[in-house]
């Protein structure tokens, strides 16, 4: 008994490094080869969809982003799909110069809901449309973004997904935990997947879908809490390759109250759950059957690091209880148990900490924050890591309670203000 927790901690060690040690060849992939985009051939022509409800504060900002693109103008139409709406995000974005359309439903509710309204509206205007830019309010583009977006594009890829970096990196911890991951995830996931010709994955905002993709799904068919991971592995599953544009640059704001964050990624837990029970079976059916290591690496994306950490919390705990129940039988089981579960902390803090620090370095000068900052919240990013398990067993344990909840954006700021 006395070794047990030691072993067990090892075994899942183990595990963990050998779903995961692929991501580590990712970051040198993404160290030390770059990938090249090439001139498109041709300006497409594209809508930009964006799903606001209450954003009159931000809505403005981001219109006026997209319309100071490097592009031509004919060429890029703005639909904003107020939804539910209570303020008057409509007036402000019409104002703005957006083509708005306006939905309410108390009973179909979320963006998913929102962005099949709002193409099939689109659809039905017979434009001509290629493919749809998905924004959300609080988003701000670099100049160049859809410019950069069409070379991808124009090489054949049907859903591509952006650079997305933040608006507020240096509000406080959270925002930069946020924003750390994120940067993370584009530089040294989906970089890296382009360069080695594997599916990437879309995250939340910042992406662009084909029309033909947008017909052929009959709309935006997906439903889930996190719409974005579960269109990823339906496309994954369908064998269609999602490409990633790291010239393409978009600021993203991030929650900065943790209470508001705790609601957010309460949501993204579920919705990660709600994915791997819908899509799981499919996707290791497919590693094997398709020999798709695209399919194998969203598996991983979606399961083995939360249901692993929280296997892991149970074993742990329970030993620790009957060493405590039992303490005259077991007098070292208690001093052992510890002793395991802080060094398991100490391992994946460092872990988590080198990552960070890799991308904070590599990053540096797209970091919006002072040096202090970048600094000190290299330190910090580890431990919003490990908010996430207390967020994803209140998950488990608020399954059925747990719905979308419009998140208030307040970090009001031009392109110009983020760039400077």
């Amino acid at each position: 008994m006395l070794s047990f927790i030691s072993i067990f901690n090892l075994i899942i060690f183990i595990i963990f490094t050998s779903f995961y040690s692929y991501q580590i060849f990712y970051v040198f992939v993404a160290l030390f080869k770059k990938s090249k985009n090439s001139d498109a051939s041709k300006n497409h022509k594209y809508a930009v969809v964006i799903a606001a409800r209450n954003e009159s504060a931000v809505i403005a900002q981001l219109i006026k982003s997209i319309k100071k693109q490097n592009y031509p103008c004919e060429l890029l139409d703005i639909y904003v799909v107020a939804d539910n709406c209570t303020d008057n995000t409509a007036e402000v974005a019409k104002n703005a110069g957006a083509n708005v359309i306006e939905r309410f439903n108390k009973h179909l509710i979320g963006k998913g809901y929102a962005l099949d309204y709002a193409f099939k509206n689109i659809i039905s205007t017979n434009k001509g449309y290629e493919g749809y830019f998905v924004f959300d309010a609080d988003n701000l583009l670099d100049e160049n973004y859809v410019g950069e977006m069409n070379k991808v594009f124009d090489k054949g890829y049907k859903v591509i997904t952006s650079y997305r970096n933040s608006k507020n990196y240096d509000t406080n911890w959270l925002s930069a935990g946020y924003s750390l991951w994120f940067l993370r995830e584009a530089k040294y996931l989906n970089n890296s997947r382009m360069i080695l010709n594997t599916g990437c994955a879309i995250s939340g905002t910042g992406f662009m879908v084909s029309d033909e993709i947008i017909r052929k799904n009959k709309g935006w068919k997906h439903h889930l809490l996190t719409e974005d991971i579960e269109f990823t592995i339906d496309n994954a599953l369908q064998g269609e390759k999602i490409g990633y544009c790291g010239t393409a640059i978009l600021y993203d704001e991030q929650p900065y109250l943790f209470k508001q964050s705790w609601n957010q990624r309460l949501r993204w837990a579920k919705g990660f759950y709600q994915v791997f029970a819908k899509y799981g079976m499919e996707l290791i059916k497919a590693i094997f059957t398709k020999r798709s290591f695209c399919c194998y690496d969203m598996f991983v994306t979606i399961m083995p690091a939360l249901f692993l950490t929280l296997t892991s919390l149970a074993v742990n705990m329970t030993v620790l209880s009957v060493g405590l129940l039992n303490i005259d039988i077991y007098p070292k089981l208690i001093g052992e148990t510890i002793g395991a579960i802080l060094m398991s902390v100490l391992n994946s803090y460092i872990v988590l900490f080198v990552l960070g620090l890799i991308t904070t370095v590599t990053e540096w000068k797209k970091i919006n924050a002072s040096w202090v900052k970048k600094i000190k919240y290299m330190f910090s990013f580890p431990i919003f890591i490990f908010t996430y398990l207390p967020i994803s067993i209140a998950a488990l344990l608020k399954f059925k309670k747990i719905e979308w909840q419009p998140i208030t954006h307040s970090i009001v700021k031009t392109i110009e203000e983020v760039q400077q």
